[in-house]
């Protein structure tokens, strides 16, 4: 990909020279890694955006299921009743 656009940013001398010297250290040059730096977090902004959507759409069908009478219910009580069923019979058969 060819380097044609100029990035110029302000931030604290201490900041940079610190940047400046990992960077040395590591054998990069500092726009390699402000170049990957900017990669990784249009990526992760892009990924938690359609998170974000995926998760909103799961809700809106969900919200959708609850008003669907099609979808069947069962009462609380009921549930409640086959779970302490369960645990009554798995705890006999640990005796």
């Amino acid at each position: 990909m060819s380097k044609e656009s100029v990035f110029t940013m302000k931030l604290e001398s201490e900041l940079r020279d610190a940047f400046m010297a990992e960077a040395q250290a590591t054998h990069r040059p500092a726009s390699q890694l402000v170049r990957e730096f900017m990669r990784d977090f249009i990526r992760r902004q892009r990924d938690a955006r359609e998170h974000d959507s995926w998760f909103r759409g799961e809700v809106e069908q969900a919200l959708r299921e609850v008003d669907d009478p099609a979808v069947r219910r069962i009462p609380h009580d009921e549930v409640m009743a086959e779970l302490r069923a369960r645990i009554t019979r798995v705890a006999k058969r640990a005796d």
